[in-house]
């Protein structure tokens, strides 16, 4: 998909969701992990309320999900938060 002119792409957490899968930047990922990525990293795309929905800037969202570092399996009920980013070799 192309990148439009003008304003923002705002989409809902469910075809952010979409979106992020169909265009290979993760594997996985449900609109309710978003809704907690958007709660609890202060670095996630400004999100709008819409209606009853919560909409975020396609154009913001994807790079920040690009870019994102994850630690699959993390276990934070066992070893607490993970520590910051770590230089990946």
């Amino acid at each position: 998909m192309g990148e439009a002119e003008g304003g923002p792409d705002m989409v809902s957490f469910r075809e952010l969701a979409r979106r992020l899968v169909e265009e290979g930047i993760v594997e996985t990922i449900s609109h309710q992990r978003l809704s907690k990525i958007s709660r609890e990293d202060p670095d996630f795309p400004p999100v709008v309320k819409i209606g009853s929905s919560n909409a975020v800037d396609y154009r913001l969202a994807a790079p920040y999900f690009r870019n994102r570092i994850t630690r699959p399996g993390w276990r934070t009920d066992v070893k607490g938060k993970p520590p910051k980013s770590e230089p990946q070799e």
